[in-house]
C-alpha cells in the first residue's frame, strides 16, 4: 500500500530517536517494525510512504494512530519553533519525528529495561525476551503479553540478560495493571500509579506516558536529556530534574513532550552536552 501526501515524516528520525526498539533497517529508509502482534515492512522514497503486507483495515486501525499521520506536525513546529533558536535548530534537524503510539505495557516494559543501558543492549534484550516468553508470527516473534510474563522465572528472565531489572519486570507484570482503565486517570494519577510498580521512576513512568498514552505534556528527563538541558538553558550549571522539568512544562506547554524528543535526538547525536 503506497501512501503519499504525509508531511513531517521521516521513517528513520521517527524510528531512531530512542522513542521504541522493535525495529531492523533493512535498507535505505527501509524498516521491518513489529508492534501490536504484527510484522511490518515500511519504506519510505521521497513522499511516497509503502506499507507492506498489511490491510487496509490495518492501516486504519493499527499504523495511521501507531504513526500519529493524523496529526498536523507543520503546525507543532511552527509553535515550537517559535519559541527559541535553539529549538527552532533543533526541529530543523529533524523535522521529520513523530510521536508514536505503542503498546502501554510493552512501553512500560522496555522503559524498565531502558535503565542504565545502551539502545543496542536494550533492543537485544527485548528480542530475547519476546523469542523466550512471545508468540510466534512471521520470522519474528510478539513482545510476550502481561499473562506470559507471569509465567516467568527470575532465572529466565536473567538469561535474557535483563540483569537487576529481572525483578522489575516481574513486579510490573504482577500487578494486573488495568491499561485501558489507566487511560481514563489524570496524567498525575497515572504517574503515580506507575511509580508503584518497582523500579519505576519518574523517567520510566513519563517516557511510558508519553510514547504510549499520548500525555504529550510531559518531559521525561533523564542524565542524557539533563545534561542537554543544563547545556541549552541553564549557563552549563547543576540543576535537579524537578526545576528541569518546571521549566520546560512553563515553556514548552502542552507541547513539551514534542519538544523533549526534538532536543533529545539533535543534542545526542550531535553529541552537544557530553
Amino acid at each position: 500500500m503506497d501512501v503519499n501526501g504525509i508531511k513531517d515524516f521521516d521513517i528513520e528520525e521517527v524510528l531512531e530517536c530512542g522513542q521504541c526498539f522493535r525495529f531492523e533497517k533493512i535498507g535505505h529508509k527501509k524498516y521491518i517494525i513489529i508492534a501490536f502482534n504484527k510484522e511490518l515492512v515500511i519504506e519510505q522514497n521521497s513522499g511516497t510512504i509503502t506499507f507492506f503486507d498489511t490491510t487496509e483495515e490495518d492501516f486504519e486501525k493499527i499504523w495511521v494512530p501507531y504513526f500519529d499521520l493524523n496529526r498536523d506536525y507543520g503546525e507543532i513546529k511552527a509553535i515550537l519553533s517559535s519559541k527559541d533558536p535553539i529549538l527552532k535548530e533543533a526541529v530543523e534537524f529533524a523535522g521529520g519525528i513523530r510521536i508514536l503510539s505503542q503498546d502501554p505495557s510493552e512501553t512500560l516494559i522496555s522503559f524498565i529495561i531502558s535503565q542504565n543501558n545502551r539502545i543496542p543492549m536494550i533492543k537485544k534484550v527485548i528480542k530475547n525476551i519476546s523469542e523466550k516468553y512471545g508468540s510466534k508470527l512471521n520470522s519474528h516473534y510478539s513482545f510476550p503479553t502481561m499473562t506470559q510474563l507471569q509465567n516467568a522465572a527470575l532465572g529466565g528472565l536473567m538469561e535474557c540478560k535483563t540483569g537487576f531489572r529481572a525483578k522489575y519486570i516481574l513486579d510490573a507484570a504482577n500487578k494486573n495493571l488495568d491499561f485501558e482503565g489507566l487511560k481514563k486517570l489524570s496524567t498525575v494519577d497515572l504517574k503515580h500509579k506507575l511509580m508503584e510498580i518497582s523500579g519505576v521512576g519518574p523517567k520510566v513512568s513519563d517516557c511510558t506516558m508519553l510514547f504510549s498514552f499520548n500525555r504529550y505534556e510531559v518531559f521525561p528527563t533523564d542524565v542524557w536529556i539533563k545534561r542537554v538541558m543544563q547545556y541549552f538553558y541553564f549557563d552549563n550549571k547543576e540543576t535537579s530534574i524537578k526545576d528541569i522539568d518546571e521549566f520546560a512544562k512553563q515553556k514548552f506547554g502542552n507541547l513539551t513532550g514534542f519538544a523533549q524528543q526534538y532536543l533529545f535526538h539533535f543534542a545526542r547525536i550531535k553529541k552537544i552536552g557530553v
